[in-house]
């Protein structure tokens, strides 16, 4: 075993638990019994996490307050925030309404002290991974500053381990198995932009199988698939999929050796590593009527992708 059992005090293991299970309970009933709503909760989870509910309710009662601090305290509600992928044309609006809350209470949440005590932050972290993403297993681990574009488009198995900031891309989808360990800086995606066209945005279905590892600072870019117990070497930069069992490093990773112990379950595939990113892309249409615009103002001539994405 590499790890041993630490055990918080019983007064401290029992406040963060009645902490983490209160939250808990109150996204769980903001999503069925139409009481508060997910926004509300999260406005005031984030009020006492951050120490100022004396100076909100001093706000709330029409009491005056600096410029800064009404900044401040009407930042709390994740309706007053906006997040990068907030600006997304083809994002499911639905979807997206409720984990721009959830994530804001993750991402306000690291940016507080408690974020650094591990017993309780990876359990509270835990619990809000099961409220955002689309599927999540049992005890997963996710360390600090871990990001993500929507988080209602990921899957995660069981005993995954997800180390400080990492970002997890699923503007498309990202699917990870069990016991998949992703490392610090590591950075995982599943949408790509079109290289003269860059509004043009092609989303993608990226797979890391059972057991893979993603070591420190890798990039794996949209559409790829990690094979089953394989690895992506530190600083790897993954463009193909890497075959189940095999380790494969640099810039662009390419597959060295097959891991020891498995020689006899699989043929080793040495060299450049395969792309097949355009059988894991995702069609999506943008609803009629949009008005899209172009943050650079470029001339006509760099505004014809070279391929668009592909539409339902």
């Amino acid at each position: 075993m590499t790890k041993r059992h630490v055990r918080l005090p019983p007064d401290a293991e029992a406040g963060l638990e009645a902490l983490v299970t209160e939250v808990d309970e109150r996204l769980t009933a903001a999503r069925t019994d139409g009481g508060e709503s997910t926004c509300e909760v999260v406005q005031d989870v984030l009020v006492d996490l951050h120490g100022d509910r004396e100076a909100y309710e001093r706000w709330e009662s029409g009491k005056s307050v600096s410029a800064a601090e009404r900044v401040r305290l009407q930042g709390y509600d994740p309706c007053n925030s906006t997040l990068e992928s907030e600006y997304y044309a083809e994002k499911d609006e639905e979807r997206f309404e409720r984990s721009k809350h959830l994530q804001w209470l993750w991402r306000q949440f690291d940016a507080t002290p408690m974020a650094d005590n591990i017993a309780f932050a990876l359990r509270f972290r835990e619990m809000l991974a099961n409220h955002l993403f689309d599927e999540v297993g049992e005890n997963v681990r996710i360390f600090k500053g871990v990001t993500f574009s929507y988080g209602h488009n990921i899957t995660m198995g069981d005993n995954v381990v997800v180390h400080d900031d990492v970002h997890l891309d699923d503007r498309g989808k990202l699917t990870i198995g069990d016991r998949v360990s992703i490392s610090d800086r590591a950075h995982v995606y599943s949408h790509d932009h079109d290289i003269v066209d860059q509004t043009e945005v092609r989303n993608y279905h990226t797979v890391i199988e059972d057991d893979a590892r993603i070591t420190y600072d890798v990039m794996v870019t949209a559409g790829v698939k990690i094979g089953e117990n394989s690895v992506a070497g530190a600083r790897s930069t993954v463009t193909g999929d890497i075959p189940a069992h095999h380790v494969a490093v640099g810039q662009p990773a390419k597959a060295v050796r097959v891991k020891p112990g498995f020689e006899d379950d699989v043929t080793f595939e040495e060299g450049s590593l395969t792309d097949n990113s355009e059988a894991r892309e995702l069609d999506y249409t943008l609803p009629e009527g949009f008005v899209s615009f172009d943050e650079f103002e470029r001339p006509p001539e760099l505004s014809k992708p070279t391929r668009r994405h592909r539409e339902r």
